[in-house]
């Protein structure tokens, strides 16, 4: 291959294995370590068993999508599997799930943000349309940098996951030896049967390891796709898993649960009681830019997964159109604007509200994905992995009905509204006159 050649791929391919590997431990670590544990507080040291199982769930299912996208090596992730395992309705299916679950999570982690930075600085949220607009001006200026070129979002990527797991790692070793075993008991003081309970908690840690696939969404974008994209994403999985599950066992260690319960920053709340409320400051501050982080790889991936669609004719082909960088503008457009209607439409609820209601949306609308994605290896993947591949389906199928009756209506409700954009383009390819 000749040099020029090779400078042609690699302008081409701007994501390499650290931007890669950043993209994955940037999309898992976001707003849902910081805010965790308030939601698994009322479950005790009974969440640790959901923390065990949803860690093994998450490397089934890295280790499935690794194997996806050696195989398979397309922009799209699940989408790309669903159409080569079971075709065409099924992937416009899951193409539009896995859309509507990325921009109702950046919804999720724009509010998160804004909470985040009304820790640091109190005025900018005191009322709920300044919360709101905190947390559009987040959306739009991550949007821009996705705009400027999937280069300058890959560094960005690079430049906040460091930023958020460093501090991260610190926080959870170093308070580990701090905390009060008092606080670990009881064991499961939910008053459910220890199997709901953990089922419930599972259902709620998997929201901080939602986007372990996310290297494979831009494949178009990586170099070497088939051997960068498994590594980034175990490496990933591995190393947001372990810093998450550290620093929430920290939290509920170091805080009586009715307090951590109660907190809307039980992190921030934690290390302020520990080292004073300069220490609540600061990682009031690395939940900024955690958030901020997550909600900047999101938005890249939220364009990659329609336009890997469109490019099959299976959405409108305005999706496709990429700009100088390289980068899906149509579809960073109109996947913010509709993060910022869902944030719009509720902004006069708590931020908490808003924030579990978005979480909501986003999860159920991404376990159908992780479904039909192992489903696709089972059916289309060489000998190899289907052990794997089947217990990853047993996990997702396990956490989707863990989300609850409300969430499944919902994601079941959205996927509802997608099927008639779909046979609207099935129509038009049939009414085209053949050549």
């Amino acid at each position: 291959m000749s040099q020029s050649a090779v400078s042609n791929e690699t302008a081409a391919r701007p994501l390499g294995l650290w931007s890669a590997t950043a993209l994955v431990i940037g999309s898992m670590i976001g707003s849902g370590v910081f805010l965790l544990p308030a939601s698994l507080a009322p479950f005790g040291a009974a969440s640790l068993l959901g923390w065990g199982v949803t860690l093994l769930g998450a490397v089934l299912l890295a280790l499935t999508f690794s194997r996806l996208s050696a195989k398979w090596p397309r922009t799209g992730g699940p989408y790309a599997f669903a159409r080569e395992g079971f075709g065409e309705t099924a992937a416009f299916v899951v193409a539009w799930s896995y859309w509507v679950s990325i921009w109702c999570a950046n919804a999720a982690i724009a509010v998160a943000f804004s909470g985040s930075m009304g820790a640091i600085w109190p005025p900018l949220t005191a009322t709920p349309l300044r919360a709101a607009g905190c947390a559009l001006a987040a959306l739009w200026v991550c949007s821009a940098v996705n705009l400027a070129g999937v280069r300058d979002a890959g560094r960005m990527q690079v430049v906040t996951t460091v930023l958020k797991l460093v501090p991260l790692l610190l926080f959870g070793g170093i308070a580990l030896w701090f905390v009060d075993g008092s606080h670990y008991r009881p064991f499961n003081p939910s008053g459910q049967p220890l199997r709901d309970a953990v089922q419930a908690t599972v259902a709620l840690t998997l929201w901080a390891f939602l986007g372990l696939e996310a290297a494979t969404v831009p494949a178009g974008s990586i170099r070497d796709a088939q051997r960068t994209i498994p590594r980034a994403t175990l490496l990933g999985t591995l190393l947001a898993g372990f810093a998450t599950i550290l620093a929430c066992t920290a939290v509920l260690g170091l805080l009586p649960a009715d307090v951590v319960r109660n907190s809307q920053a039980p992190m921030a709340e934690a290390a302020r009681s520990l080292w004073g409320p300069a220490a609540g400051i600061g990682i009031a501050i690395v939940a900024a830019v955690s958030c901020f982080g997550a909600l900047n790889g999101w938005v890249l991936v939220s364009a990659q997964v329609p336009y890997a669609a469109a490019s099959d004719g299976l959405l409108p082909r305005r999706f496709t159109r990429l700009d100088k960088g390289g980068t899906p503008v149509f579809g960073v457009v109109v996947s913010s604007t509709l993060a910022s209607v869902l944030v719009l439409s509720n902004y006069s609820h708590s931020l908490v509200q808003l924030f579990t209601f978005s979480i909501l949306l986003s999860t159920a609308a991404t376990l159908l994905p992780y479904v039909v994605s192992a489903a696709a290896w089972l059916r289309r993947g060489d000998g190899g992995g289907r052990v794997v591949a089947a217990l990853a389906l047993v996990y997702s199928l396990y956490a989707l009905v863990g989300t609850g009756r409300e969430s499944l209506l919902w994601g079941g409700a959205l996927i509802l509204a997608g099927l008639p954009i779909h046979a609207w383009r099935r129509w038009r390819v049939r009414a085209q006159p053949q050549a």
